[in-house]
């Protein structure tokens, strides 16, 4: 399987509509005008990526007071979503794309290093969407444990 395409800097974010955790329909470009990060995990309810949902619920005040929405994205089923939501009181959408379409097209399924091996599955990246839909930050592969105290750093938040 070849690489997926990444996203760069001042690329067009492709957009979605995908279900929240109560099977809503959340569009991307529906916060046309907002800055939206968006953060892709592997899987909810696991330790890295419980950390990294907490981190970014307890850093939301501050985010949204910079101006900034967050949106979680795996390919978990809503429902699995819902359970994730209520155990850590998460205060942020968690959309599902159980079939990975958009996952695939912002570059952040695919090919990986895991444990030394390849193989193919969610990277764990986090894109920053600016106010006019194009991409202005796209990180992969970062870790789970300090991300989103560095992202806040590089956002000046």
């Amino acid at each position: 399987m070849a690489t997926t395409p990444r996203l760069s800097p001042g690329d067009a974010a492709p957009d979605f509509t995908l279900p929240d955790a109560d099977g809503k329909p959340v569009t991307l470009s529906d916060y046309r005008g907002q800055k939206v990060i968006v953060y892709v995990y592997p899987a909810a309810m696991t330790p890295g990526c419980t950390k990294q949902a907490c981190d970014f619920r307890d850093s939301l005040q501050s985010l949204a007071a910079a101006g900034y929405v967050v949106l979680g994205l795996s390919p978990d089923k809503p429902a699995k979503l819902a359970k994730f939501r209520e155990k850590e009181g998460l205060t942020f959408p968690l959309l599902s794309d159980e079939d990975k379409q958009t996952l695939t097209a912002w570059g952040a399924f695919g090919e990986k290093q895991s444990y030394g091996r390849t193989i193919t599955g969610v990277i764990r990246s986090t894109f920053v969407v600016g106010e006019d839909g194009k991409i202005e930050v796209a990180q992969y592969a970062v870790k789970a444990t300090g991300h989103v105290a560095r992202l806040r750093r590089e956002l000046g938040v």
